[in-house]
């Protein structure tokens, strides 16, 4: 067969061969083009149940009245700190376990309030006034709702000390916070000398006051009790043995601040 002849053959043989690799081709770019696209959905469909599920935990750990923690991230918070501070009492025990503190605080006089403006406003007034208490923590500690109107601090190296001085700013800042007003007109203060509110906090250590979170919570619902017992407006420490001698061991609010500056540099402390 001469060359021209067994040109054209090959060329007439290999022509389907071409055509259908071209067709692979095709068939290949199209499924890696749905490929790709598969994947860019998924993708985004992963991002948004990521999305929804971070704000169905947001959703099962906050108190949806107030804003802040709710019981059941407490008490998470509470073990996880404790077995924190237990691990560093093991690794340097001759430093003895990591500082821990509690306050239990209650807030009285909100009867008042949710006779005045109604249960939803009294709401809202709650939650204004736990954002408030949120601000005079640090980023480290965890405020939640106990109950009704009882909040739950947890303060990671803290000693009594410390304790102290942010129970102070508490209850100031529940005495003194500038209540959500829904009358019409120029606000007047109808209280000159306060909201009509008022805290009572106890105060509870690691590990004087207790190394388990239930036995820690119990000696701060005792001092809770004796703040009480002592008029409300002040807090009380389970065990005031545990203070210094130029922090009051009465509890009462004694810090005035005059500034925020004062409240962020006891935050910062």
């Amino acid at each position: 067969m001469s060359t021209p002849l067994l040109v054209q053959a090959l060329a007439v043989l290999s022509a389907p061969a071409l055509a259908g690799a071209a067709v692979l081709g095709v068939r290949l770019r199209r499924g890696a083009a749905r490929a790709a696209r598969r994947e860019t959905g998924l993708r985004e469909r992963l991002a948004e149940l990521e999305e929804r599920c971070a704000e169905l935990e947001r959703t099962a750990s906050c108190d949806p009245v107030t804003g802040v923690w709710n019981y059941r991230h407490l008490q998470l918070t509470l073990d996880r700190e404790i077995d924190r501070a237990r691990r560093a009492e093991q690794h340097e025990p001759q430093d003895g376990p990591r500082p821990l503190a509690v306050l239990l605080l209650e807030i009285n006089g909100f009867d008042a309030v949710v006779a005045e403006h109604g249960r939803a406003r009294a709401g809202t007034v709650l939650r204004d006034l736990a954002q408030r208490l949120g601000m005079e923590i640090r980023r480290s500690d965890t405020l939640g709702r106990y109950s009704g109107e009882e909040f739950l601090v947890v303060l990671p190296d803290t000693g009594a000390e410390g304790a102290a001085q942010v129970a102070d700013r508490l209850v100031w800042s529940v005495r003194r916070h500038l209540l959500l007003d829904w009358s019409s007109g120029e606000r007047a203060d109808r209280r000159p000398h306060g909201n009509g509110l008022t805290a009572v906090i106890g105060l509870a250590v690691l590990p004087e006051d207790g190394t388990h979170a239930a036995v820690l919570l119990r000696s701060a619902d005792r001092a809770l009790a004796a703040a009480r017992a002592a008029g409300g407006d002040c807090w009380r420490p389970a065990a005031p043995a545990a203070l210094s001698g130029n922090v009051p061991v009465t509890g009462a609010a004694v810090i005035s601040p005059q500034s925020d500056g004062v409240f962020a540099a006891e935050r910062d402390r």
